[in-house]
């Protein structure tokens, strides 16, 4: 700036602005206040407007501008572009998820074979039909709709051939033994060497016994049991077939018979080794506050019964994965020592150490008090047996006296004396004998039709007996003693005279307290309180343990109660912890 030049001159007046005057007289143009709320580069119709105006005086200001904006116009215009193809990929795999999700759907409730695009077409038809024929096709029988006639129907169907065969196959061998997991697959003991066509028969029936399928998805003609019986068949897959077609019969033909809902095996039980695996605690939800004294199941399997000293009666529904805790009955007055169903189901005896004893209606849910036993005078009715036949309850009072009570009337009707003290008693012949034992070591046999014994017979080895226990089939029976000696008896032959034992178990060490036989007899469980892990899986008729009972993991702890699902397929333990482990044993495909 020129220092010699004239001096600014302000001239304030009072309607006139402040002006400034420059000494070179040049005029600097004032930019454009910009608006509240207004961004620069954004407002692009105003920009064009007033180029129209300054084009000559800020071309080079509006051009800077135009280039800022056309960037950022770019970029937004790329980001969004991103933003589309990022919404279209997360379209396209929603949609690959949810195709996926139906194909499960349909793969659970149809079968795997089952496509939906399909469905309705059975009927449409097709002019090379006869050309392309499948081997599979589906025969409409119901007589609801329009009747539509089929001449393929009066047609038998051809068994189906496989598309191709391994003839190195048949001529393979695959030894049975060497792998724990293949010994399941023996028919026999003595077993070992097999082909590679029975050998994969073998697996697809252990795993459709093991894996059953949608029954309620098969056709019509399947329920009815026509298979037809081709000679290249092996023997598992008609025994499978078999029984698929027994499983497809009536559903109402049960309620015609008043025969027993228990279906046993008909495999034989190897011995050596034992397959299990542990489910959840049978009392999970509640346990028991002290020892387990007693468990038993129903006789339809889903409902389980424990009882202890803390005076609670508590019912669960088994299921093997949750297992819910159904009811709990708390008797103020009775410390429970055992609890029973009676085998019809219908009522549950309580006893402690009182001169009473109590009786449940499991239907109703009433609890009754029995006040003692008119004719006996007993401090405690701590131990009992009921029979078979859900008629008579055996209580075991004090010098040598067996009290038989009616399970109607609950009345006493007769009592049975015993030359020493009575410590055990167990059912047979459906109800019609009784086996006892006691302090004298001596196994005695009545006959509760004439009240009279039959036999008497030594215990070898036993010098006070504690445990009884007789197979289903009244064939056999097992004595346990003080000592921990369990020996097995055939039942004909003790009372034939012959007094040695079968076998002569010495798997325990101290007492035996609870003697058991599953329901088909194949085994025995032994077990003692006193001793921590001893309970014994005893295979018959072989009478050897199962060497992969119990394994070193399993906390059985102090067993003092255990019982067999009426199906063989679920074992129950009680121990002193309070808890009731459930296993299952997977030979036996029901509970």
């Amino acid at each position: 700036m020129d220092m010699d030049a004239a001096p600014t001159t302000i001239m304030i007046s009072q309607n006139v602005p402040l002006r400034h005057t420059y000494p070179d007289s040049s005029k600097k143009r004032r930019r454009p206040v910009q608006k509240k709320g207004q961004q620069n580069g954004l407002n692009f119709v105003d920009k064009i407007n007033n180029n129209s105006a300054d084009e000559d005086e800020g071309g080079s200001d509006d051009s800077e501008d135009k280039k800022n904006f056309g960037t950022q116009a770019r970029g937004m215009g790329r980001m969004a572009r991103k933003r589309k193809n990022r919404r279209e990929r997360e379209d396209k795999l929603q949609m690959e998820k949810d195709s996926i999700e139906k194909k499960r759907l349909e793969s659970l409730l149809f079968g795997a074979g089952h496509d939906l695009t399909e469905f309705g077409n059975e009927f449409e038809e097709d002019p090379d039909e006869k050309k392309h024929e499948t081997l599979a096709w589906f025969t409409d029988k119901s007589q609801r709709g329009f009747d539509r006639t089929d001449e393929r129907e009066e047609e038998e169907e051809e068994p189906r051939e496989p598309v191709w065969s391994d003839e190195e196959e048949a001529q393979a061998k695959v030894d049975i033994t060497q792998v724990n997991r293949l010994r399941k697959l023996r028919k026999e003991e003595t077993e070992g060497f097999i082909s590679g066509t029975d050998y994969v028969s073998r697996l697809r029936f252990q795993h459709a016994r093991l894996n059953p399928g949608t029954q309620w998805a098969n056709l019509d003609k399947k329920r009815a049991g026509s298979y037809s019986d081709s000679e290249l068949e092996s023997e598992l897959e008609k025994e499978l077939r078999v029984r698929i077609s027994e499983g497809f019969g009536n559903e109402d033909d049960i309620l015609r018979s008043n025969e027993e809902l228990v279906v046993r095996s008909k495999e034989k039980l190897l011995p050596g080794l034992l397959e299990y695996s542990r489910l959840r605690d049978a009392n999970m939800e509640d346990p028991s506050n002290a020892v387990v004294q007693c468990v038993e199941f129903h006789r339809n399997a889903q409902l389980l019964l424990t009882a202890g000293l803390d005076k609670k009666l508590k019912f669960f529904q088994i299921d093997g994965k949750r297992n819910p805790k159904i009811q709990s009955i708390f008797i103020e007055d009775l410390p429970i020592h055992k609890a029973s169903f009676l085998p019809d189901g219908s009522q549950a005896i309580i006893a402690g150490r009182r001169k009473y004893f109590y009786s449940l209606d499991v239907v109703n849910g009433k609890l009754d008090r029995v006040l003692g036993l008119i004719g006996r005078e007993e401090k405690s009715l701590e131990n009992f047996e009921v029979s078979p036949d859900s008629s008579l309850i055996a209580f075991l009072g004090s010098e040598g006296y067996i009290m038989l009570v009616s399970t109607k009337t609950k009345q006493l009707i007769g009592t049975l004396k015993m030359n020493g003290s009575v410590r055990a008693a167990a059912f047979a012949d459906n109800g019609n004998q009784l086996l006892s034992s006691g302090g004298d070591g001596q196994v005695y046999h009545w006959d509760l039709r004439t009240r009279r014994c039959l036999h008497r017979g030594v215990d070898e080895g036993c010098v006070k007996s504690s445990a009884l226990s007789v197979s289903s089939d009244s064939k056999l029976f097992a004595a346990g003693s003080d000592s921990g000696i369990v020996n097995i008896y055939n039942r004909d032959e003790f009372l034939g005279g012959v007094k040695r034992p079968i076998k002569s178990l010495t798997n325990l060490v101290t007492v035996a307290d609870n003697l058991k036989f599953n329901v088909d007899s194949q085994i025995l469980a032994i077990c003692s309180r006193m001793k921590r892990d001893s309970l014994k899986l005893v295979h018959l008729p072989s009478c050897t343990v199962f060497s992969n009972w119990p394994s070193p993991k399993t906390p059985l702890q102090y067993v003092h109660s255990l019982d067999f699902s009426p199906g063989g397929g679920l074992l129950a333990a009680g121990n002193a912890a309070g808890k009731v482990l459930l296993f299952k044993l997977h030979h036996y495909p029901r509970p």
